[in-house]
């Protein structure tokens, strides 16, 4: 979508208000012309999460027609987790550099995250997620996905006991291939999940570094809580 200067000088405004932090918003179609609706970003330093009440209200507005966030001081292209988000969208995204105002847009195409070195952004490509298209991609088995903070584990909550029962797998005594390892790290609750490759190897994404095979024992052995198996395996 070719969008009017209008709607660009709109963007460039929202960029420079917000930076260094990253800015966030929709262009939304109302009586038949692109409007820019500048959103609330409610992530942490060095990323964006539209806040809901504002994506609920550009909606009321209009038709949300493309997200657009902002990159302060790196290119526009998009990151992994950019695609990612794209493609669970459904919707055209923009990508604005600040401040050189370089723009790059880009659609839903069917993209997929390599499972091994792909980079670690919470909620979209972490230690779930690796479960998650593992299972998708080597099983052909759909698991559902559950909202998660940043830091749950600290928080109180205890998402990975909480959940697996309504994800399909149940507690085992042994370890077979494809089973799911619940860990502990640093955490009062099992707050890291791997796959057990089978050969004493475990496939998993550990926070800030790149997804990767690892050796099953050491640390991540006496770190392991918890074995589980999809009743689909």
């Amino acid at each position: 979508m070719k969008l009017p200067d209008k709607v660009i000088k709109a963007i460039e405004a929202h960029a420079a208000e917000c930076y260094p932090r990253e800015c966030c918003g929709l262009v939304i179609i109302r009586k038949g012309r692109p409007h820019y609706f500048p959103c609330r970003n409610v992530a942490r330093q060095g990323d964006f999460a539209i806040h809901p009440e504002d994506y609920a209200a550009a909606e009321d507005a209009g038709a949300v027609a493309m997200v657009v966030h902002s990159h302060p001081n790196i290119s526009p292209l998009p990151s992994q987790s950019d695609l990612i988000g794209c493609e669970r969208s459904g919707l055209p995204w923009l990508i604005m550099n600040w401040p050189t105002g370089q723009t790059h847009q880009f659609e839903p195409s069917g993209y997929q995250a390599d499972l091994y070195g792909r980079q670690f952004h919470h909620g979209v490509l972490d230690c779930y997620s690796f479960i998650r298209d593992y299972y998708k991609q080597v099983l052909q088995i759909d698991i559902p996905d559950f909202k998660r903070d940043y830091n749950w584990w600290i928080a109180g909550q205890d998402l990975y006991r909480e959940g697996f029962a309504s994800a399909g797998f149940h507690v085992v005594d042994t370890v077979q291939e494809h089973d799911v390892l619940l860990l502990r790290v640093a955490s009062p609750v099992p707050n890291h999940g791997a796959v057990y490759l089978g050969g004493n190897i475990i496939g998993h994404h550990q926070v800030n570094r790149l997804s990767s095979r690892d050796i099953y024992g050491g640390l991540y052995q006496k770190s392991t809580t918890h074995i589980l198996r999809h009743h689909l395996v």
